[in-house]
């Protein structure tokens, strides 16, 4: 048997059954594995067993694991050659880690401030590309958690229109870390209702295509208030035992 492989099975599963409760096909739900702390190995299974999105938290880590992940995904016989691996970084990204971040990463989902965004728009037009990013929001008030305030982010938005070289894409979340998942559908519903306010102001070079929510403990009833990127981790790896953290 193979833990990794039964595990995702389990989690594609409930990812489909919880889309059909939002009346919605599995196939829109994009799962991105949560990578920080696992090995190369690891993550090697992961990408056989069908995983196509990695998240990491940390610059520095994904950098270790970064060259080494993508040349197995285009040596392996067993992963078809049109699949690529898309690399998330769904942790805090400090400034002066932008410029590595671009070379690496297909989405940030966790720009919490205009500072943040400045910089990201310098470092994309040195590279003459636009960058797809996610605004983090806090939506459970904890002051532990980054993200812009959900009142600041109309102003934020008319602010990013200098930014053309950033493409925002959606919103991101954290919910709080509970033991009952229920506890996180206010937070999770504030943030599709932010983005459908956001969406109704049509500016340019904006789109709420993702809504980025929901980790092991929580991931079902984010995808019922409308998420399409879940950030899972445990779930994948645990194997049955004690069980570590969240996340």
């Amino acid at each position: 048997m193979n833990p990794i492989v039964d595990n995702l099975s389990s989690i594609n599963q409930r990812i489909a059954d919880a889309a059909a409760r939002s009346h919605r096909t599995p196939d829109s739900i994009r799962l991105v594995a949560v990578t920080k702390g696992r090995s190369v190995p690891e993550i090697q299974k992961i990408l056989a067993a069908g995983i196509r999105d990695i998240g990491e938290n940390r610059v520095q880590e994904a950098q270790q694991k970064y060259t080494v992940v993508n040349a197995f995904v285009s040596t392996t016989t067993t992963i078809p050659t049109h699949k690529t691996c898309q690399w998330h970084l769904i942790g805090h990204l400090q400034r002066n880690k932008v410029k590595t971040a671009l070379s690496m990463f297909s989405l940030i989902h966790s720009v919490d401030s205009l500072r943040l965004l400045a910089e990201i728009a310098r470092r994309s037009e040195e590279r003459t590309q636009q960058t797809d990013v996610l605004i983090q929001i806090n939506t459970t008030g904890e002051a532990s958690k980054y993200g812009l305030e959900a009142d600041d982010l109309l102003g934020f938005m008319e602010a990013a229109q200098a930014y053309p070289t950033v493409h925002i894409a959606g919103l991101m979340t954290m919910g709080q870390l509970s033991p009952s998942p229920e506890a996180n559908r206010p937070a999770f519903a504030l943030l599709r209702l932010l983005a459908e306010k956001i969406e109704a102001q049509k500016f340019p070079g904006v789109t709420m295509r993702y809504l980025s929510m929901g980790m092991t403990n929580d991931f079902e009833v984010a995808i019922e208030e409308g998420a399409n990127l879940v950030r899972i981790g445990r779930a994948i790896f645990e194997v049955p035992g004690p069980r570590k953290g969240m996340s």
